[in-house]
């Protein structure tokens, strides 16, 4: 597999030129943390022959809590790595269990501490809310840790119970208690006080940083840059095309000892830009520019977006101001609803 992914780093076109800087590099869709540094240094050492990277570009790794340790975590930044993203998801013992986790609420703490005491600054965890076995006292003692612990940016998912998946079976089963929407709506609102009272900044609907802690990967997709990816599944965005390469391990490692990459390809329309605009900026703080909408796509589509909004502000789940629309708060429990009403 590693072999795969460095000669696809190495066979893969540059989209603009060759003075373009990588800012950003993130290792996940996974468990990278499993990796041997050796295969890490492999595929650092691609990257860097074949690109240019930034001197002080974010380097961040998904890390399991129980795959951390001092040791490894200063291996790791002896690659290079300088940013951590773990899948904390609790500190309560019975949902972990619940979830199925492999790592406990004191792996969880000490993961947390030790990333610190590696002299880590910059990382992330997240946490899920919304489940079940998930009081608002437990998730209030789970925000109440991320405070405590002066963690600089979480991530925060309500559970979501994917179709044919052993859970969706045993909800089905009645084995396990059912999602309710009304206790996540009521964790995503209690959550977004908490933070807010903290000093966290809420800058995108599931994330939220200490000043000047903003995921500097995750917010260049949602500003709309060029991206490229390698691996099974891995994304790519040229600007104008979407590339995604096949899932299949066996299929993707085969392709690339073919000298192929396996990808398949999509030229995204004018409205499918303007979509992709719409969905991604209206979860973040900075909102959708209705200037930037009427100079690059023109009047009439900066003016349907404000009609076909009129009855999300009247319901107060929506406010334009400076020719920005943004969420209110209660709005951002319907972001993805209100996304998809002012699509073309």
């Amino acid at each position: 597999m590693i072999a795969a992914i460095v000669k696809e780093i190495n066979l893969t076109p540059v989209y603009n030129n060759d003075n373009e800087q990588i800012a950003t590099i993130y290792f996940g869709g996974g468990t990278p943390s499993i990796l041997a540094i050796e295969e890490l240094q492999l595929i650092m050492q691609a990257l860097k022959s074949k690109f240019s990277i930034t001197a002080n570009a974010e380097i961040t790794l998904e890390a399991n809590p129980d795959d951390i340790n001092i040791p490894r975590l200063e291996l790791w930044k002896q690659v290079g790595i300088n940013r951590l993203s773990t899948g904390v998801q609790s500190f309560i013992e019975a949902e972990l269990k619940w979830m199925n986790r492999a790592h406990t609420a004191t792996d969880a703490i000490k993961c947390i501490d030790e990333i610190i005491a590696a002299g880590f600054t910059n990382f992330s965890i997240d946490l899920i809310y919304g489940s079940p076995l998930l009081s608002n006292e437990d998730w209030k003692k789970n925000v109440a840790t991320v405070i405590e612990k002066n963690i600089p940016h979480v991530s925060c998912y309500a559970l979501t119970v994917e179709p044919k998946t052993a859970l969706d079976k045993m909800i089905m089963q009645h084995k396990k208690a059912p999602v309710d929407p009304e206790k996540q709506a009521t964790q995503f609102l209690l959550l977004m006080d908490w933070m807010q009272a903290a000093g966290y900044e809420h800058y995108e609907i599931s994330n939220y940083a200490k000043p000047g802690m903003r995921s500097r990967h995750n917010s260049s997709y949602w500003q709309a840059k060029h991206y490229y990816g390698f691996g099974p599944s891995a994304h790519s965005f040229t600007g104008q095309a979407r590339r995604w390469n096949v899932a299949n391990n066996a299929l993707y490692i085969k392709s690339l000892e073919n000298n192929m990459i396996p990808f398949e390809e999509e030229i995204l329309s004018q409205a499918q830009h303007l979509n992709e605009y719409i969905m991604t900026s209206l979860r973040t703080t900075e909102g959708i520019n209705l200037e930037k909408i009427y100079a690059e796509y023109g009047n009439q589509y900066a003016e349907k977006i404000v009609t076909q909004s009129s009855k999300w502000q009247e319901g107060k789940k929506i406010i334009i101001e400076n020719s920005t629309l943004k969420l209110t708060r209660e709005g951002k429990l319907f972001a993805d609803g209100i996304a998809a009403d002012l699509f073309f």
